[in-house]
């Protein structure tokens, strides 16, 4: 891990460009229903504020780990939500 700093870019843009290919689905989609993808973003902005937490969580004792772990969440979760997108 480079630093936090890379880490919360990294985070802004995946749950970015997330968000982003849900709306173009919705564009895409104008006949379809919205309540699936809107949900989709909650969830995005949820994962958003919850590892931007962590990453600022200072009582940490291993950084490096620490930092590990969060990226391979985002990772986790991150493909959770292009799975959900992927379904509508």
């Amino acid at each position: 891990m480079a630093s936090k700093r890379d880490l919360k870019k990294d985070i802004n843009y995946v749950i970015g460009d997330i968000i982003e290919a849900v709306y173009i689905w919705e564009i895409t989609n104008p006949d379809k229903g919205t309540e699936k993808s809107e949900k989709i973003i909650d969830d995005a902005i949820d994962t958003f504020d919850d590892l931007i937490q962590k990453v600022n969580d200072r009582s940490v004792e291993n950084k490096k780990a620490h930092f590990k772990a969060i990226n391979q969440e985002l990772e986790v979760r991150g493909r959770k939500l292009i799975d959900q997108i992927n379904a509508l």
